[in-house]
């Protein structure tokens, strides 16, 4: 699930990602075009049961992502904005920073 909080005062929004809840994880991380789709960059941590991550992305923009769980495994996130097809094995999330 995505939450964004947006600022008058601010060229960024504040986007907290969260694991569905249906994915089974002993760690998690997020990777996308905000950190050079680094699996390792930006740990997810669990928060009463939810794995999430909250970051601080530039305003009028679109960033790809996914979930990298257990090591191993790609994730999409089932409430992202949109998703746009990728060249290794599908689609990738996208959320979009428009307010």
């Amino acid at each position: 699930m995505l939450k964004k909080r947006f600022f008058k005062t601010k060229d960024t929004c504040k986007v907290t990602f969260e694991l569905p809840e249906a994915i089974e994880a002993k760690s998690a991380a997020l990777a996308g075009d905000f950190n050079g789709w680094d699996a390792n960059a930006t740990p997810l941590k669990k928060v009463k049961g939810i794995w999430k991550v909250t970051l601080e992305l530039e305003k009028g923009r679109e960033y790809q992502y996914r979930y990298f769980v257990n090591g191993a495994e790609w994730h999409n996130d089932w409430h992202a904005d949109k998703y746009v097809p990728n060249n290794v094995d599908g689609d990738n999330s996208v959320v979009v920073t428009v307010n």
